[in-house]
């Protein structure tokens, strides 16, 4: 998933001041710019604070891209996603009345009051680990969080975010009427991007490196390699391809080696068997890795994390037609940097039609 963080500061280092009313911080055209960046993203997150602060309604305003969105067989505005621990959320705010959009609520338990009015999807912490892999699992690719503070700590801590964008009024401070600050201290190496827009100085900062032409590239070829598997009416066909550090390819497929070994397992074997180094490499499967089996002690996600592998790449999350699969929820949450790519996922389910 491509995930986009945005903020807008007051020149003291303020996302707000005490007033009960919404502060605008951004001017008409930084403002205008926000808009159209809501436009390229699937969804929008926000936390309940700001859904009870402000009340935003998160529609699109531009007709044009709404129409886009229609002509293309979706809901004219993009999903609408709000994090909650307390479940003090009010279905006739905004959120829920306004626009014609998905719309998800993240907390630790279910709220029978949200019934009908949006999907609670409940998990106990809400990480943004869980979050993008819910959200993936539920078809979407990229998501803009527009905050508060707390949201965007919680997906800067948690290295989910692709990008940041931060926007400073310089004529606007707060001072002692000031309230929750934010400050970013950019990773070493994280580029940085700088341009004026309508008198507001904005920073993007890119935070992950865009790997998909790889990513795409290399799980074909593990689509590739799970056509080489034999069908069984008790496993996926599933191909993986292991991508050194230092560039050495190693491939892979279902029951290749042996009667259980799953296709990421064949891969590994492989370059293990070459001598390879595998701390820092990459692997890239058809299907998300699994994450508990019957017959071998050992899951690929459990395999994945002893090597030491840095990045996961794959097309389709594993159904739940034999396990409960969290293996992409897993790896994230011991720090990979995993990539889902669900429009690579017909090809998968194409392979695997025996078990449909």
């Amino acid at each position: 998933m491509r995930i986009t963080l945005s903020a807008a500061l007051t020149a003291d280092g303020f996302l707000d001041d005490r007033s009960p009313r919404r502060l605008m911080i951004s001017t008409p055209e930084d403002w205008a710019d926000v808009c159209r960046l809501r436009c390229d993203h699937d969804a929008i997150l926000v936390g309940a604070a700001t859904l009870r602060r402000d009340d935003p309604a998160l529609v699109l305003r531009d007709e044009e891209a709404r129409a886009r969105r229609r002509r293309a067989g979706l809901r004219p505005d993009i999903a609408k996603v709000a994090l909650t621990r307390s479940g003090d959320v009010d279905p006739a705010l905004r959120f829920f009345t306004v626009g014609d959009a998905d719309r998800y609520i993240f907390s630790p338990r279910q709220l029978p009051a949200l019934e009908g009015a949006a999907e609670v999807v409940v998990c106990n912490p809400v990480t943004a680990c869980a979050v993008v892999t819910e959200l993936e699992k539920r078809g979407v690719g990229s998501l803009f969080v527009e905050g508060g503070a707390a949201v965007l700590r919680l997906f800067l801590s948690e290295g989910m975010a692709d990008t940041l964008r931060l926007a400073v009024n310089p004529a606007l401070r707060l001072g002692a009427q000031g309230c929750t600050p934010f400050r970013f201290d950019p990773p070493a190496g994280a580029a940085l991007r700088s341009r004026l827009v309508g008198g507001m100085q904005v920073s993007e900062w890119t935070l992950r490196p865009d790997t998909s032409d790889d990513d795409r590239r290399l799980l074909g070829r593990a689509v590739e390699e799970s056509r080489r598997c034999t069908p069984s009416p008790s496993s996926y066909c599933v191909g993986a391809v292991v991508r050194t550090a230092d560039g050495r390819i190693f491939t892979g497929y279902t029951h290749e080696t042996s009667p259980t070994d799953h296709a990421e397992q064949a891969a590994v074997s492989k370059a293990l068997a070459a001598g390879a180094e595998l701390r820092g490499a990459s692997i890239y499967s058809s299907m998300e890795p699994c994450s508990r089996r019957a017959s071998q002690p050992e899951s690929c996600t459990a395999m994945i994390l002893r090597h030491g592998f840095s990045h996961v790449a794959f097309a389709l999350y594993e159904p739940d037609r034999f396990v409960a699969c969290r293996g992409a929820l897993t790896l994230r949450e011991a720090g990979v940097d995993v990539r889902c790519y669900p429009d690579l996922g017909a090809d998968v389910l194409a392979v695997n039609a025996h078990l449909w």
